[in-house]
């Protein structure tokens, strides 16, 4: 079970710091949505979540209909600069001075002492380019289908080619699809890309985005406190030409996660709970307002997703509401409503009118809640 300084930072993070942690402990990826007029908000929070929360990189690819391969793939680097420590060492074993056992003709000759060492210069430091650790794919179903296959294959294989090299992703790699939707299960890309995703999650502008405001704000009242603590704020926003700057001492280090990792693979599931979980999933199947969705990736995630749940409640089993809460993450952005001619009630003689009129208003969510309450909860 993880120590209550450890859950105490858990129980104070945002919905959507939430759902970046659960896929980085996974080492997974999600889908995030928000109405189209706060995408662009949603986009500067996940921005700051990634830097200041997690201390990691972070690349915003944004996607249009012309976007092209090379377009994306330029986007998701970020450069990078060699150590300078490997042009000291250089530059001393150059120097007179880089042994402490010299010959016996260098002390009888006298050599030049060097007074100072001049660093070289930015322009003269080899810079590369790498994948960043965070990927915010802002309006990824509007880029073509080329584009959005290229993504499916840098999730799978965790690299990606280039005109000049193969880039391989870092070890926390996080890609994010920033969608702009009226409602979750309206939030979809490419079929197989869909279904890679780990999880979704639909933002409500009225829950407000917490680094966000607090960049603007400064976290502090109004006065002359909050101005000062505002302006630091913008200073250190600005200070990475206009992203944010990388946190030194992120909320969550590299054992945060990999304990509560740990903890999720130790997490055991009684037989009655696996039972429950595996009854809705047979409930999702034979729903008469499914189409499709259920698949056996989303069935992985989904267990996967439930004891990652746990620990975050301060558990080391899962329980039937974990079961459900991870439902409704798993497969919101995954079910698909059938078109009323498709219906099954269809051919045994069903009006096409009338199927239409039932399935008006349904979505995957009310889909789930519908399953939640057929199917028994364990007591």
């Amino acid at each position: 079970m993880a120590d209550d300084h450890l859950l105490a930072k858990v129980h104070g993070l945002s919905d959507l710091e939430l759902a970046a942690l659960l896929c980085l402990l996974s080492r997974e990826h999600c889908l995030i949505s928000t109405p189209p007029e706060a995408l662009d908000d949603l986009i500067e929070e996940l921005q700051l979540i990634s830097t200041q929360t997690f201390g990691l990189r972070c690349a915003v690819v944004h996607c249009h209909p012309e976007t092209t391969l090379d377009d994306f793939t330029s986007s998701i680097l970020v450069p990078t600069t060699a150590r300078a420590s490997s042009f000291l060492q250089a530059r001393h074993a150059d120097t007179p001075e880089s042994s402490y056992f010299a010959s016996r003709s260098d002390t009888l000759t006298p050599q030049p002492r060097v007074t100072s060492f001049q660093a070289p210069s930015p322009s003269t430091v080899p810079t590369t380019n790498i994948i960043a650790n965070v990927v915010i794919a802002k309006n990824l179903n509007a880029a073509p289908k080329a584009v959005q296959i290229q993504a499916l294959e840098l999730l799978r294989t965790r690299r990606i080619f280039t005109r000049t090299s193969v880039q391989q992703a870092p070890k926390k790699f996080l890609f994010v699809a920033a969608l702009a939707a009226r409602s979750g299960g309206a939030a979809r890309v490419t079929p197989h890309l869909n279904d890679f995703f780990y999880l979704a999650h639909w933002h409500d502008p009225n829950d407000g985005f917490a680094n966000l405001d607090e960049a603007e704000y400064g976290g502090g009242t109004a006065g002359e406190g909050s101005e000062t603590a505002s302006m630091e704020s913008v200073v250190k926003k600005s200070s990475c030409g206009g992203e944010p700057a990388v946190s030194d001492d992120p909320l969550f280090s590299d054992v945060d996660i990999a304990t509560l990792a740990k903890l999720s693979r130790e997490v055991q599931v009684d037989v009655d709970v696996f039972r429950y979980q595996m009854n809705i999933i047979s409930f999702l199947r034979i729903h008469r307002a499914v189409r499709s969705g259920v698949s056996p990736t989303a069935t992985k995630h989904f267990e996967q997703l439930i004891k990652a749940l746990a620990p975050l409640h301060g558990l080391n089993y899962a329980t039937p509401a974990l079961v459900a809460l991870a439902l409704k993450k798993t497969y919101l952005h995954r079910i698909q409503i059938v078109r009323p001619e498709e219906e099954r009630s269809i051919q045994w003689g069903s009006q096409v009118e009338a199927v239409k009129a039932l399935l008006d208003g349904v979505g995957p969510e009310e889909v789930m809640d519908d399953v939640l309450e057929m199917v028994p909860t364990p007591l």
